[in-house]
């Protein structure tokens, strides 16, 4: 392989904001909704209630046009269908490995989940969705949203996204004191169990740092795009789709990957027209020229390590042979097969989730997804006549590790319910177990 384009930073570069975010994390711990309101007059100008109330939520959704309200609802349709399909192919389990041992699993959804929507430079109405909607399908009990008010609201076509999702409490906050209002409980809400969905750098790292605390979908950096073409791939699609993805950011990298060399070339000199033409032009650029990378691989093998070794967040194939590659490819967040399918439909509207892993988290991680919302509880029963064989093996495992105590958990079984057996092993005494 070689580059025909790399980027000028090398990776992209992320601010550690780590002692920033934990010293406001402990300040709104200590201080709970008197820090937050400081912070939220300080940082975002808003010292109204937090809590939209009913009243607002409706005078916000009926300044959504009824076209816009289709839209949404198309797309929270389609998410919701996916949503469900995804839920059906989990089955709770229960099995009997042997007579008298019985094993299984449930499937238990998560209670309480919070889910922050972004606000600052888009409208994300999508990402509502995304996790509100997916939340609700996986059987999560309460949701509470919450998003950055801006003009004297969260934007109306956010809150009506939210709204038909399944919304319980929308929450006119943003940055990370809403990332703690949601997991220390404030403003009357329920502490919640989860926290879903992107932001900028001090949101994903909060989330970061409550982890353990809280649990969370992915830890999120800028997003990503990569695609993959080969020789008959269409250089203005390819040039488009790439300029499309590096919008999310200045510090959004894109990626082509290919075995052809003339393919490379033209959309190099393509993107920077195109991006011209965009108005958000300036981010583009700067997305192109500091992160942007084009690979000339030998052949398709090799544009599978390659692609690998990215794990991008977003992947797009426009090569022939699409069941090889999806075959074949083992790293990314999300996969878009064949030119009819841009990242665009899967970040808005197609059905599959856009909140997704960065930095190489495709290697280890998928998407958020409704299995993320349920917790798979594994459960055991075990009758008396079982217990001559696990019992048995319990206490020996435990003895070869050293762990005296679990053995004699075991010992005592054995001895109450088979009082009259001899062992050919060791096996402590009622009186021994005593300590008579």
């Amino acid at each position: 392989m070689r580059y025909l384009k790399r980027a000028a930073t090398p990776s992209v570069a992320l601010t550690d904001d780590t002692a920033d975010v934990q010293a406001m994390l402990d300040t709104i711990r200590s201080g709970g909704e008197d820090a937050v309101r400081e912070y939220a007059e300080k940082l975002d100008n808003w010292s109204d209630d937090f809590i939209l109330s009913n009243k607002k939520r409706y005078q916000l959704i009926d300044e959504v046009t009824e076209d816009t309200k289709a839209d949404i609802q198309f797309a929270w349709q389609q998410i919701c269908r996916f949503a469900e399909a995804q839920k059906a192919s989990l089955t709770e389990v229960r099995i009997e490995t042997e007579p008298g041992v019985t094993l299984g699993h449930r499937l238990v959804p998560v209670q309480t989940v919070g889910c922050y929507v972004p606000g600052g430079r888009y409208a994300h109405a999508a990402s509502a969705l995304m996790s509100v909607a997916t939340a609700k399908v996986a059987g999560v009990e309460t949701i509470i949203a919450c998003s950055p008010p801006r003009d004297g609201s969260i934007n109306a076509a956010v809150v009506y996204a939210m709204e038909i999702a399944g919304a319980d409490v929308i929450v006119e906050m943003g940055g990370v004191q809403a990332i703690a209002t949601m997991a220390f409980g404030l403003f009357g809400n329920p502490r919640v169990d989860m926290i879903v969905g992107p932001g900028n750098s001090y949101v994903a790292t909060a989330k970061k740092l409550l982890f353990g605390e809280v649990g969370i979908d992915v830890i999120a950096g800028p997003t990503e795009s990569a695609i993959i073409a080969d020789e008959n791939a269409d250089p203005i699609t390819i040039a488009i789709d790439l300029a499309s993805q590096a919008e999310h950011g200045p510090d959004s990298p894109v990626w082509l990957i290919t075995n052809n060399e003339n393919l490379g070339q033209e959309v190099t000199r393509l993107v920077p027209k195109i991006a011209a033409g965009m108005p958000t032009q300036h981010t583009v650029i700067q997305a192109w020229e500091n992160y942007a990378e084009v690979v000339l691989c030998e052949d398709r093998q090799e544009m599978v390590v390659v692609s690998d070794n990215y794990a991008p967040e977003h992947l797009q194939i426009m090569a022939h042979d699409q069941e090889w590659w999806l075959k074949n490819l083992r790293n990314y967040g999300s996969l878009f097969l064949g030119e009819g399918s841009t990242v665009t439909h899967g970040d808005k509207c197609s059905g599959t989730n856009h909140i997704l892993p960065t930095l190489g988290g495709a290697r280890y991680t998928g998407g958020l997804n409704v299995h993320k919302f349920i917790k798979v509880l594994t459960w055991q029963q075990i009758d008396e006549a079982a217990n001559r064989r696990i019992s048995a093996v319990g206490a020996r495992i435990s003895r070869t590790e050293g762990m005296e105590g679990h053995a004699r958990a075991c010992d005592w079984r054995l001895r109450k319910y088979f009082p009259d057996e001899d062992w050919d092993f060791e096996v402590r005494t009622r009186a021994e177990l005593e300590n008579r």
